[in-house]
C-alpha cells in the first residue's frame, strides 16, 4: 500500500468520542480544559471525566434539587481545570474546585445571569484571583473566590461591579502585556460591539481604572430577531513550556451578525494605541464565504443559517453553521475544511476549545465530537511566500524542498530590488544552478555578492563533494585577494572615492576583509589544495596573507623562515616554541644560535627527543663566530645538559665540547681538566682520547693533556711531556700515581724528573736533587749521581752517601742471616728425605677395608702411613675412578689395561697407576672434600646403619 503524501491528508478530522458510560438525561453544558471534560446533564448532575484515564468519573450532584434552583445552563472551566463556576436558569450561581466535590453557593452573585468569564492571566490553582464575570444584563464584575471549608464564610472574597455595556456580555478574555509590566488587555464583546481595554493595575487588583483610558472599539450594525455572539481567542502555542515569562502572540475571532472578525494579540505592545492597531489589521468573515448546504435532492439551500458556533486554532478559525464544521485558514480566509457532522433537526450546545491542550469539542445533546488538527501549520510557508513574506515562509517550511522554495524565490526577489548582499545568502541555501547564481554576480559586477554566495555555498556543500569544495575555496581564495589589491590601489593612489567615502573608511574595510580571509581559511584550510592557495596569493604579492594562510595550515617551515628573513627574531622564537618536528630545530638553529644564544638554547633544553648530534654545525659555527667566555658560552651550556641530564654517550657530543673547551681564548683550563675528570670516574670515557690530545697539543693545553695520557696508564708519556714544557711540578703529581706494587716505574718516572731537574738547574741542582731524594724514598744518591756534572764537589752530598752506605751494610747483614737460615733449612730437609725410605704401618690381623669393610688381609691392598687408614686396591681404585675428572679416569682405565697386558712398560705404567690412585687418602684428601656435597644415607642403603 502506497503511502498517502502529507498535504493530501485533510488537516482536520471529526471524531465521535465513545462514550465509557451510560446517560439517563441529555447533556444540557459542557467544558473543557487541561484534558478534563465536564458534563452537565438535565437531571442536575454533574460528570467530571479525565480524558487521560477515561474510566475515573466522578459524579457530581448540586446541593438544591433543580425544582429549586433551576435547570443547569452554563458552566465556565478555567485553563487550568482547577475551577468550575455554575450558573443556573433560576439565577444561582456555584463555584466548584477541582479538590472538592461539593460545589458552594456563590451568594453574592446570587440573580446574576453569567454569560462568559475572563479568568486570570496567571491561573492560579488554590484560587481564582481576580477575575471578570460577565451578565446578561451587561454589567461586568470583578469577583475573587477563595474556596473555603468553614461554614459561615463564603466563597467569594469580594464582588464588583467595574464596567458596563449595553446588551449581554457575550464574551471576555484578559492578558498581559509582556513589555508592560503594570498594564493588561480586556476584551469585552456584546453581539454588536467588542471593545478593547488597556487597563493599569491597581491597589489589590489587576482590572481597575476601566474609566480612566476609554476603550478602542468596534462596531457592527444589530440586527433583529436572536443574533449568534461569542469571543474565542486561540490556544496556548504547543510548544510552549510555561506562560511565565513568555510572549506569546494569541489570535481571536468574534462572532457577530455581520460574520466573524478575527485578528492578532500580539504579546508585546509596540505602539500607544494598541486597540486601534489591533482592529485596523483585523479582517472580517462573513457568512457569505462559507458555501450554503444542500438539501435532500441536492440543491443548494436558498436560505443561509447563521454561523451558531466559533473557535480559534492556532492557524484556523472553527466555525459550526448548518450542522457542519467549517476551517477557514485565517491567513488568506481560505477554506480548507467543510465536512456535515450532525443530521437535518440535530442542534450542538456548544463549540469550544481545550486552551491548555489545543484540542477542539463540539457537544450536541446525546453525543461528543473531537475536531482533531494534524500538522495544522503545514501550508503556512505557502502563504507567507506568496505574501513575500520570506523570513516566515522559511521559518514555517518543514521539508528541504520547502525551505529550497522559498530561498529560491527569496533570492529572486533580493535581486530584482537590487539587495544583492542579501540574495547571496539566500540563494546559497538553494538549489538554484551555481552557474547561473555566479553569472547573475558577476553580470551585475557584485564581487562581494559573488563573495558571500560561494562563502554561503560552501558552507552547506557536502563533505563528500571534494572538487567543488576545492574549486569553491580557490575562487575564493582569488576573489580575496583581488578585493585587497582594489582597497590597497585606493588607498595608495587616494583615488575619488565614492560618495561618503574616505580613506580612513577603506582601511576600515581592508582589515575587515582581511579578518574575513584568516577566519575563512582557518575554517576551510582542508578544502583548499596548498600549491594551488600559494600560486595564487603569491601571484598577488600577498605577504601578509600568505603568513596567514601559512599558519592556519601549520605550514611551521614557511612561517618561520617568514620572521628569520625578516630577523623577526622573538616571533620566530615563538613559532619554534611550538614545534613538535625535530626538522625544524636541526634546519633553523645555525641562524637562530648566532642571533637569540640563550633563548634558543632554553628551547632546545625543553625538547629532550632532539638529537644533539644533528645540532653540532650549528654549536660549532656558533663557538667559531663567537668569542664571550666559558660561562656565557650557549653551545657549552648545551653540550653539558646533554651530557649531564641526558646523561648522552655519543662520542661526538663529548669530543665538540672538548673542542670548544680547549679553542676557548681563556688561559684557565679549569672547565677542560673538570671534565676530564668527572669522565675519568666512568668505567669507560665516551670521549675519543687521541681526539682530544692533539686538540690538548695543538692549543696547548699541557695540564690536560698530561691527564689525558694519564687517565689511559701512560704515565712515562705523561710526565714526559710535563717535562717537555718545564712542568716539574705536574710531572711529580703524575710520578706518584702508579701504585705501589709498581715500584720500579715509579722509580723510573722519578729519575726522569731528577735527570731534568739537574740538567735545567746545572749547579744549583744539588738542593732540588736532595728534596726529591727526601719526597720520593724509592731514590738513592747513587741513582743520581750519574746525573750529576763531572765539577760537583763529594762534600756537598756526603751525609747522603753515608746514609746510603750504612743501608746498606744493614742490607748486606740481613742478607747472611737469610743465608744461614736457608741453609739450616736445606740441612732439616735433606734429613726428612733419608727418613722417607725408613717409614712403615702396623697392619693389625682384624684390619678391615675402609671402603667394602672385609679384611684388609684377604688381598692387595693401600695403607696410608700418616692416617693409617687401609683399603683394597680395587675398593681404591674404584673410589678414585668415581671421584676424579673424566680426563683422570680415562687415564687410570689405559694403565689398568696397559699393566694387565704386560711388557716393557709394565713397571713404569703400574707406577704412575699406584701413584694417581694412591696419591692421597680417599678420607682425608682432596677427593674427601669433593664429596662433601653427597648424601649419608644414598638410595642403594636400607637404612639400618643408621638406625638408632
Amino acid at each position: 500500500m502506497q503511502d498517502v503524501e502529507e498535504d493530501a491528508l485533510p488537516i482536520f478530522k471529526v471524531e465521535r468520542v465513545q462514550l465509557q458510560f451510560s446517560i439517563s438525561s441529555d447533556f444540557v453544558a459542557a467544558q473543557v480544559a487541561n484534558n478534563v471534560l465536564i458534563l452537565a446533564l438535565s437531571t442536575g448532575r454533574i460528570l467530571r471525566i479525565d480524558l487521560d484515564s477515561p474510566s475515573d468519573i466522578d459524579d457530581i450532584d448540586l446541593p438544591k434539587k433543580t425544582s429549586e434552583i433551576g435547570l443547569i445552563r452554563r458552566m465556565f472551566l478555567d485553563p487550568s481545570a482547577s475551577h468550575l463556576v455554575i450558573s443556573t436558569t433560576l439565577g444561582e450561581n456555584y463555584y466548584l474546585h477541582t479538590q472538592s466535590r461539593q460545589p458552594k453557593a456563590l451568594s453574592r452573585l446570587r440573580g446574576v445571569s453569567i454569560e462568559s468569564i475572563a479568568w486570570n492571566p496567571s491561573l492560579p490553582t488554590a484560587s481564582t484571583r481576580e477575575i471578570l464575570v460577565g451578565a446578561s444584563d451587561g454589567n461586568v464584575y470583578e469577583v475573587y473566590i477563595e474556596p473555603s471549608n468553614e461554614f459561615y464564610r463564603r466563597e467569594e472574597k469580594y464582588v464588583k461591579a467595574i464596567y458596563k455595556v449595553e446588551g449581554p456580555v457575550t464574551g471576555l478574555w484578559a492578558d498581559l502585556i509582556s513589555n508592560r509590566s503594570d498594564r493588561s488587555r480586556v476584551l469585552i464583546a456584546t453581539p454588536n460591539r467588542l471593545l478593547h481595554f488597556v487597563v493599569q493595575y491597581g491597589q489589590g487588583s489587576i482590572f481597575t481604572n476601566f474609566e480612566s483610558e476609554p476603550p478602542t472599539q468596534y462596531e457592527v450594525s444589530a440586527s433583529p430577531g436572536p443574533v449568534m455572539s461569542a469571543l474565542a481567542v486561540s490556544p496556548d502555542p504547543p510548544d510552549l513550556v510555561s506562560t511565565s515569562g513568555n510572549e506569546i502572540h494569541r489570535s481571536y475571532a468574534w462572532l457577530s451578525t455581520q460574520g466573524v472578525l478575527h485578528g492578532m494579540l500580539w504579546g508585546k505592545a509596540t505602539s500607544g494605541d494598541l486597540g486601534s492597531s489591533v482592529f485596523n489589521q483585523s479582517k472580517m468573515f462573513s457568512r457569505a464565504h462559507i458555501p450554503a448546504s444542500e438539501n435532500a435532492s441536492g440543491r443548494k439551500k436558498a436560505k443561509q443559517e447563521p454561523i451558531t458556533g466559533v473557535v480559534s486554532s492556532q492557524w484556523h478559525i472553527l466555525s459550526f453553521v448548518e450542522g457542519r464544521i467549517v476551517a477557514m485558514q485565517r491567513l488568506d480566509e481560505r477554506i480548507v475544511y467543510d465536512q456535515v457532522v450532525l443530521e437535518p433537526g440535530e442542534t450542538a450546545l456548544c463549540l469550544i476549545a481545550d486552551q491548555r491542550k489545543n484540542t477542539y469539542w463540539l457537544f450536541t445533546p446525546q453525543d461528543i465530537y473531537e475536531i482533531v488538527a494534524t500538522d495544522e501549520d503545514r501550508d503556512v510557508w505557502k502563504i507567507m511566500l506568496k505574501s513575500q513574506q520570506f523570513d516566515l515562509a522559511s521559518q514555517y517550511a518543514k521539508t528541504p524542498s520547502q525551505k529550497d522554495a522559498v530561498a529560491m524565490a527569496s533570492g529572486d526577489y533580493l535581486i530584482s530590488r537590487r539587495q544583492y548582499m542579501e540574495a547571496a545568502s539566500v540563494y546559497g541555501k538553494s538549489s538554484r544552478p551555481f552557474e547561473q547564481v555566479a553569472l547573475t554576480f558577476i553580470d551585475h559586477a557584485e564581487q562581494d555578492a559573488l563573495r558571500k554566495y560561494l562563502l554561503t555555498k560552501l558552507s552547506i556543500l557536502n563533505k563528500s563533494s571534494l572538487m567543488q569544495r576545492v574549486m569553491i575555496a580557490s575562487w575564493l581564495v582569488e576573489i580575496f585577494m583581488s578585493k585587497m589589491n582594489s582597497l590597497d590601489d585606493t588607498i595608495t593612489t587616494k583615488a575619488q572615492l565614492t560618495e561618503n567615502t574616505n580613506t580612513a573608511s577603506t582601511k576600515d574595510e581592508l582589515g575587515l576583509v582581511r579578518r574575513e580571509f584568516r577566519d575563512f581559511v582557518r575554517r576551510y584550510k582542508a578544502d583548499l589544495d596548498p600549491k594551488t592557495t600559494y600560486e595564487i596569493i603569491s601571484s598577488h604579492g600577498r605577504e601578509e596573507e600568505l603568513l596567514s594562510y601559512a599558519t592556519a595550515i601549520e605550514d611551521n617551515n614557511y612561517v618561520l623562515s617568514y620572521w628569520i628573513q625578516r630577523e623577526r627574531w622573538p616571533e620566530s622564537l615563538e613559532v619554534l616554541k611550538q614545534q613538535t618536528d625535530p626538522e625544524m630545530f636541526y634546519r633553523y638553529s645555525s641562524v637562530l644560535i648566532s642571533h637569540v644564544p640563550t633563548e634558543l638554547v632554553d628551547i632546545l633544553m625543553r625538547h629532550t627527543d632532539l638529537d644533539p648530534r644533528k645540532l653540532i654545525p650549528a654549536l660549532l659555527n656558533y663557538n667559531k663566530d663567537n668569542t664571550v667566555s666559558l660561562g656565557q658560552n650557549q653551545a657549552a651550556r648545551y653540550l653539558n645538559f646533554c651530557i649531564n641530564t641526558l646523561q648522552s654517550t655519543d662520542g661526538a657530543i663529548h669530543n665538540t665540547l672538548i673542542s670548544i673547551y680547549a679553542s676557548s681564548p681563556t688561559t684557565s683550563e679549569s672547565a677542560l681538566l673538570s671534565y676530564l675528570s668527572a669522565q675519568a670516574l666512568s668505567k669507560t670515557p665516551y670521549y675519543d682520547a687521541d681526539f682530544a690530545f692533539r686538540l690538548c697539543i695543538q692549543h696547548s693545553r699541557v695540564q690536560s693533556a698530561v691527564h689525558i695520557y694519564s687517565s689511559m696508564g701512560q704515565y712515562s708519556s705523561a710526565v714526559s711531556l710535563a717535562l717537555k714544557f718545564n712542568e716539574i711540578e705536574l710531572a711529580s703529581t703524575v710520578a706518584d700515581r702508579p701504585t705501589d706494587s709498581d715500584r720500579t716505574l715509579r722509580k723510573k718516572l722519578w729519575l726522569a724528573i731528577a735527570r731534568k731537574v739537574i740538567e735545567t738547574e746545572g749547579k744549583g741542582s744539588m738542593k732540588t736533587a736532595i728534596e726529591l731524594l727526601h719526597r720520593c724514598p724509592l731514590l738513592r744518591i747513587e741513582d743520581l749521581i750519574p746525573f750529576f756534572p763531572d765539577f760537583v764537589q763529594i762534600d756537598s752530598f756526603k751525609a747522603e752517601i753515608c746514609a746510603a752506605l750504612e743501608s746498606y751494610s744493614k742490607s748486606i747483614a740481613a742478607l747472611d742471616a737469610e743465608m744461614d737460615a736457608s741453609a739450616s733449612t736445606a740441612e732439616s730437609i735433606k734429613a726428612d728425605i733419608k727418613a722417607l725410605g725408613k717409614r712403615f704401618a702396623i697392619v693389625e690381623p682384624g684390619e678391615r677395608c675402609r671402603v667394602c669393610d672385609l679384611p684388609l688381609l684377604q688381598r692387595q691392598f693401600f695403607v696410608f702411613p700418616s692416617c693409617q687408614h687401609g683399603f683394597h686396591s680395587d675398593c681404591l681404585g674404584k673410589k678414585v675412578v668415581e671421584g676424579s675428572g673424566m680426563a683422570i679416569r680415562g687415564r687410570i682405565r689405559e694403565l689398568q689395561s696397559s699393566a694387565a697386558r704386560g711388557g716393557p712398560r709394565r713397571e713404569k705404567d703400574v707406577r704412575e697407576l699406584d701413584a694417581l690412585v694412591a696419591g692421597s687418602c680417599i678420607l682425608c684428601g682432596d677427593l674427601a672434600i669433593k664429596q662433601i656435597e653427597e648424601p649419608f644415607v644414598t638410595d642403594d642403603d636400607d637404612g639400618r646403619e643408621w638406625a638408632i
